[in-house]
């Protein structure tokens, strides 16, 4: 898909649009992860559960600015934002939550194994944005994994013990 919307944005045109297709699957990948973590957050049972329940609420709330600020970049850049659940599921990079998951520990495992697959993704990304010389999109992509790295060792905490 070609960027679809006027934008003086300073790179050549292709690059754009290998840039908002890069984006729009950063997008979906992120909206996943996010409601995975919101389906641990619904059904943990156990030891821990208000402390891992408010944990994952947190963490979902990271990753929904995290869509957001990418969606937002996909559209600086004229292109159209692709957000839908929908969406997220058909072009997410990440396996399907394990829906055997009930107490803490299986979802706290479940969720670190997620983020390891998106952080190992988003640093992919990285390098992508900067093969096509565009430093704001690997900005965006940088402050996304410091955060995701860092919540990750939250989550690993939880098993280290």
């Amino acid at each position: 898909m070609t960027t679809r919307f006027t934008n003086h944005v300073s790179l050549p045109e292709k690059t754009k649009t290998q840039l908002v297709e890069d984006l729009n699957v950063v997008l979906a990948t992120t909206v996943d992860l996010h409601s995975q973590v919101k389906q641990a957050h619904w059904n943990i049972k156990g030891p821990q559960f208000f402390a891992r329940h408010e944990l994952f609420d947190n963490l979902a709330s990271k990753l929904r600015d995290y869509a957001d600020a990418v969606a937002e970049r996909a559209a600086t850049m004229g292109g159209y934002a692709e957000g839908t659940v929908r969406l997220g599921a058909e072009g997410s990079k990440l396996p399907e939550y394990d829906l055997r998951a009930v107490d803490g520990k299986q979802h706290v495992k479940t969720l670190v194994d997620r983020y390891s697959t998106y952080t190992s993704f988003i640093r992919d990304t990285i390098r992508e944005a900067a093969e096509k010389n565009d430093p704001v999109t690997e900005d965006l992509y940088t402050e996304i994994l410091r955060g995701t790295e860092l919540d990750m060792w939250f989550l690993e905490s939880h098993l280290n013990v």
